[in-house]
C-alpha cells in the first residue's frame, strides 16, 4: 500500500532518524579502524599496574608536598620532576619484573633471600608510613569535600570515604576493581588543566627544569626529602609486584612454577610500556603542580601550605574558580585512588612475611588476615584525624619514616633483581644496575641529611 500524506508527514521524523544513526554507527565503524584509534585502543589494554602505581603515587599527601614545593620555593625545586623519572621508572620496573618472573610478590622475596629480621623491620615501617599516610589522605578528602560543601562534617566525611575504600577493595571482584582504579588515574588531568588557568612563563619553568637549583637548608633539604619520599616509595615497591602477580593469577596462572614457565619477552615488553607511562603520569603532574603553584601563590606571596585543600582554597583568588574545583576534585579523585593501594600495599607485604593467603582476586572469608590487616590500617588512619595531629607533621612523619626504609628496600630490590639465579634471563641488564644503585645512593644521603637536620 502507498502511503498518505498523513502518513508521510509523521513517518518523515522517524525516517529521518534511522538514517542519522546507520550514517553514525558506520562513521563510528570508519573511525574504529582507523590505525591510530587501534594504536590507543590497544595502548589503553596494556596499561595496568603501572598506570595504577603511577597514578597512586600522585596522593593527596603527594599534591600538598608538591603544592608546599611550588609555594615556598617557586620554581627552584620544579627540576625534581625531570629528575626523579628515570630513577622512579627504572626502580618500578625492577619491582614488576621480580613479580613476573619470579611469579611471587616483594616481601616473599625479600624472605627468601635475606633473614627474616629485615623483612619484619621493613614491613614495621612500611605498615606505620603507610598509616600516616592514609590518615593524611583520608583528612585531605574530607577537607576537599569541605571546600564545595562547607556545610558536610568532618568526621562523617573521613568514615564515609573509609567505609568507601574498604568495601570497593572487599567486595568488588579484583577484575573490576583494577579496571576502576585504571579509569581513576585519568582524575589526574584536573592538575594538567588547572595549570592552563593561571599565567605561567613557560620559558622560566623549563629553565629551572632543566638547570638545577637549591640551597643547602633545612627547608629545602625536607622538601627534596618530601619530594623523593612520595615519589619513590617503599608502598608503590610492594603493590607494583603483586599487582603483577595478581594479573598473572586472573589470567588463570594460579602457582609460581606456572607463572614463571609462561613469562614471554613479549609480557615483558608490555609490562615496560604499563610502567614507564604510570611514572611519566606521575612526574608531569608533580610538574604541572609545582608550576602551577608557584605561578599562583609563590608570585603572590601565598608560601604556606599545609595540605591539598590549602592549595585549592589558597588558588581561588589568584586562579579563579576553575582552577580552586579542578585542585578539589582532583583530590577526592586521587584520595579514592590511593587509599586503596596504601592499605593494599601494607597488606600484601605483611601476608606475605608471614604466610596469610593473599590476594584481591580471594573473596573475604578466603583471606581474612589479608583483609584484616587492611581493615586495621583504615581504623588506625580514621583514628589518627582525631588524636590532634597536625596535617604538616603526618606529612613529616610519614616522609622521614619513607627516608628511613626506601633506601633499605630499595637495596633489597637491586640486589634481587640483578641476580641471574633469581631472574633467570629477566635479571638487570648493566645500565638498570647502575641507575638502581645511584637511586640507592642519593635516596640514602638525602634521608641521612634529612634526620640530621630533624633533630639536630
Amino acid at each position: 500500500m502507498r502511503k498518505t500524506i498523513l502518513e508521510k508527514l509523521f513517518s518523515a521524523p522517524a525516517e529521518i532518524l534511522e538514517k542519522s544513526v546507520e550514517v553514525e554507527k558506520e562513521i563510528g565503524q570508519d573511525i574504529e579502524t582507523q590505525k591510530p584509534v587501534q594504536e590507543l585502543k590497544e595502548y589503553w589494554k596494556i596499561l595496568g599496574p603501572g598506570l595504577t602505581t603511577g597514578a597512586a603515587d600522585d596522593d593527596p599527601s603527594g599534591i600538598a608536598t608538591y603544592s608546599q614545593m611550588g609555594a615556598s620555593r617557586g620554581l627552584s625545586l620544579i627540576w625534581i620532576s625531570l629528575f626523579s623519572f628515570p630513577l622512579m621508572g627504572v626502580i618500578q620496573e625492577m619491582c614488576a619484573r621480580i613479580g613476573l618472573a619470579t611469579g611471587a610478590g616483594l616481601a616473599t622475596n625479600v624472605k627468601r633471600h635475606f633473614p627474616k629480621k629485615v623483612l619484619y623491620f621493613c614491613v614495621a615501617l612500611l605498615l606505620g608510613a603507610n598509616v600516616f599516610n592514609i590518615g593524611a589522605d583520608l583528612g585531605a578528602m574530607a577537607k576537599g569535600v569541605q571546600l564545595i560543601l562547607p556545610g558536610a562534617g568532618f568526621v562523617f566525611l573521613v568514615i564515609f570515604f573509609a567505609l568507601l575504600t574498604l568495601g570497593l577493595q572487599i567486595f568488588i571482584p579484583y577484575k573490576k576493581y583494577s579496571k576502576y582504579l585504571k579509569y581513576l588515574s585519568l582524575i589526574l588531568f584536573a592538575y594538567v588543566f588547572s595549570a592552563f588557568s593561571v599565567h605561567i612563563n613557560w620559558r622560566d619553568v623549563f629553565n629551572h627544569l632543566v638547570i638545577p637549583t637549591f640551597s643547602f637548608t633545612k627547608t629545602d633539604i625536607i622538601l627534596i626529602c618530601a619530594a623523593f619520599g612520595t615519589t619513590i616509595s617503599p608502598y608503590l615497591f610492594f603493590w607494583q609486584t603483586s599487582q603483577e602477580v595478581e594479573e598473572q593469577i586472573v589470567k588463570g596462572e594460579r602457582t609460581e612454577e606456572k607463572r614463571r614457565s609462561l613469562i614471554a619477552p613479549s609480557d615483558i615488553h608490555k609490562m615496560r610500556i604499563d610502567v614507564w607511562s604510570g611514572m611519566f603520569l606521575s612526574n608531569v603532574i608533580m610538574f604541572f603542580i609545582i608550576a602551577t603553584c608557584a605561578a599562583a601563590l609563590f608570585a603572590n606571596g601565598i608560601t604556606n601550605i599545609g595540605t591539598a585543600a590549602d592549595a585549592a582554597e589558597a588558588l581561588r583568588p589568584f586562579a579563579g574558580n576553575l582552577a580552586f574545583a579542578l585542585f578539589a576534585i582532583g583530590i577526592l579523585g586521587v584520595g579514592l585512588l590511593a587509599i586503596p593501594v596504601l592499605a593494599g600495599s601494607a597488606s600484601y607485604a605483611m601476608s606475605e612475611a608471614f604466610n596469610w593467603k593473599s590476594g584481591l582476586y580471594r573473596k573475604l572469608k578466603h583471606a581474612t588476615s589479608f583483609y584484616g590487616v587492611i581493615i586495621v590500617a583504615m581504623i588506625l588512619g580514621i583514628v589518627l584525624n582525631f588524636v590532634g595531629l597536625d596535617p604538616i607533621k603526618a606529612l613529616i612523619y610519614s616522609a622521614v619514616l619513607n627516608g628511613i626504609i626506601s633506601p633499605i628496600i630499595l637495596f633489597l630490590i637491586v640486589w634481587i633483581s640483578s641476580k641471574e639465579e633469581i631472574m633467570g634471563v629477566y635479571k638487570n641488564k648493566k645500565l638498570g644496575n647502575i641507575v638502581g644503585w645511584l637511586t640507592v645512593g642519593i635516596l640514602f644521603l638525602v634521608s641521612v641529611l634529612t634526620i640530621v637536620f630533624l633533630f639536630r
